[in-house]
């Protein structure tokens, strides 16, 4: 076969041409319940309350087979990191290897929080450990396994800086424009003033900003390193030092963290507190609201405010404890402990070297994929994500259409200092092929007009939805659909 088009072109053409997601229907509607498939009354003989029961209950009457292809039908009516790459920017959305899930899976993980310590060895062996990997990962000298999201994370390392504060007044945190939203959340949901610090031209922190900015009244400044925009602050030693002469802390966030792995330490930087979120970095699964961990490190002076209980070595092995000023329970046992299994797994197949290579991938797929892109993209270079600007298209619209082309969107309309922002993060497990289609996607949406875009996805199982009635009207039974 002799065909001299490109062959980014030719497979773009090939997957418009042939992409479907499934669509599993039964006359006017999708895949059916499984009540509504086959199903057989019983009768309900209860001592409940009579206004509190149904006379008799309708349940599946289904073979195995049947239900296995239920299910099988329903996945695929659905895009996951299973179907195809998932650049969702700042989120880390990246594949999860199997042998994570199979240590998870082991009988012997199933164990129950409540045991004495003496018979937990192995569990608080695991977490020890993996208290001990993060902090030299991290260059901290403690860390707590607790918090269950990095959100979460971030509510324990401002609660950590609140008690360490505490009889100085201190009432304000500074966090830049480009954060997280869980960042300015955070600090007000523990009592806190927010004061916003605008990006410099070059996307990174103004230091004549923070300098009008910190004061006295500093308690914490709140740093994503790199940004949100893919941007390393060069500037870092200096902002740490600004923070610590006014006797502030500096708090870091760390959702950007694959891009730094085994190159450079938060603490060697002067952070004093930092979060790492292992269901993005070290790949336990995550999206759809879980599970998640973001486990937090401090330096030495600040460990006695960890929350409580504990864990550390003992003659005996490993135990449980209360730090002597503990900022309290956070979350029950150590934490989210099948999510940190799989990130103790993780951490300890890929070892130095493997975590060296993560990041190199990390920041070198990101790189590729911006220069192979025909969009305006206003900063660089870049680590591990970019922010690509849809220009004079819509962001959301623009998004949309890319599932036509059978790749998921990156993140849209955020950070906002870039315009019509189309936030994307390959991850570090996607090869040269993927992130050609993904190129090829990109650019082809790009070329295309209003009335197109607004039409998409047209080739999914769920077309365009109201996502602001569904938001605020939601509709979670099949009965609501029917009373319509």
């Amino acid at each position: 076969m002799n065909d001299d088009t490109p062959t980014s072109d030719r497979q773009q053409n090939d997957r418009q041409d042939g992409y479907d997601q499934a669509r599993w229907t039964d006359g006017d509607r999708y895949e059916p319940l499984l009540s509504e498939k086959n199903s057989h009354e019983v009768s309900v003989n209860t001592p409940l309350p009579d206004d509190l029961t149904r006379d008799s209950l309708e349940l599946p009457d289904l073979s195995e087979p049947e239900l296995a292809r239920h299910y099988t039908r329903l996945s695929q009516m659905n895009y996951g990191i299973e179907t195809g790459p998932f650049p969702l920017g700042s989120c880390t959305m990246k594949y999860n290897p199997k042998f994570a899930e199979d240590v998870a899976a082991i009988p012997d993980a199933g164990v129950h929080p409540d045991r004495k310590d003496r018979t937990l060895q192995g569990v608080l062996g695991v977490y020890g450990t993996l208290q001990e990997h993060l902090a030299k990962i991290g260059g901290m000298d403690a860390v707590t396994l607790q918090p269950p999201a990095g959100a979460a994370g971030e509510l324990t390392g401002v609660l950590i800086a609140q008690a360490y504060h505490e009889g100085d007044d201190r009432t304000e945190i500074i966090i830049p424009d480009s954060a997280h939203g869980t960042n300015f959340a955070s600090a007000a949901m523990a009592g806190f003033d927010v004061v916003e610090l605008p990006s410099g031209e070059d996307g990174r922190v103004d230091l004549d900003a923070l300098e009008a900015a910190i004061s006295e009244d500093t308690a914490l400044l709140m740093l994503t390193n790199p940004n949100t925009l893919g941007l390393f602050e060069r500037d870092i030693v200096e902002i740490s030092e600004m923070v610590h002469d006014v006797g502030g802390l500096l708090y870091y966030d760390g959702a950007n963290l694959n891009a730094l792995l085994g190159r450079a330490r938060p603490g060697d930087m002067g952070f004093d507190i930092m979060h790492y979120n292992v269901h993005k970095t070290f790949a336990t699964p995550h999206g759809g609201g879980g599970p998640g961990a973001g486990p937090v490190g401090v330096r030495e002076d600040l460990t006695e405010y960890l929350p409580t209980p504990h864990i550390r070595g003992s003659d005996d092995g490993y135990e449980r404890y209360e730090p002597a000023e503990t900022i309290g329970k956070i979350h029950g046992f150590g934490g989210n402990w099948l999510v940190l299994l799989r990130a103790a797994a993780y951490i300890r197949r890929l070892g130095d070297e493997g975590l060296l290579d993560a990041s190199a991938k990390s920041v070198l797929n990101a790189n590729y994929l911006a220069d192979q892109v025909d969009l305006e993209i206003p900063f660089g270079p870049f680590h591990h994500e970019f922010v690509a600007s849809a220009d004079d298209q819509d962001a959301a619209d623009a998004a949309k259409r890319m599932l036509d082309y059978g790749v998921h969107p990156p993140t849209t309309k955020w950070p906002e200092i870039v315009d019509e922002a189309l936030m994307t993060e390959p991850t570090e497990v996607e090869n040269k092929r993927t992130l050609d289609q993904l190129a090829a996607a990109f650019n082809a949406v790009a070329s295309e007009d209003d009335e197109t875009l607004e039409a998409a996805p047209q080739r999914t199982a769920a077309q365009r939805i109201d996502q602001v009635g569904a938001a605020r009207s939601p509709r979670l039974s099949w009965q609501a659909l029917d009373k319509e």
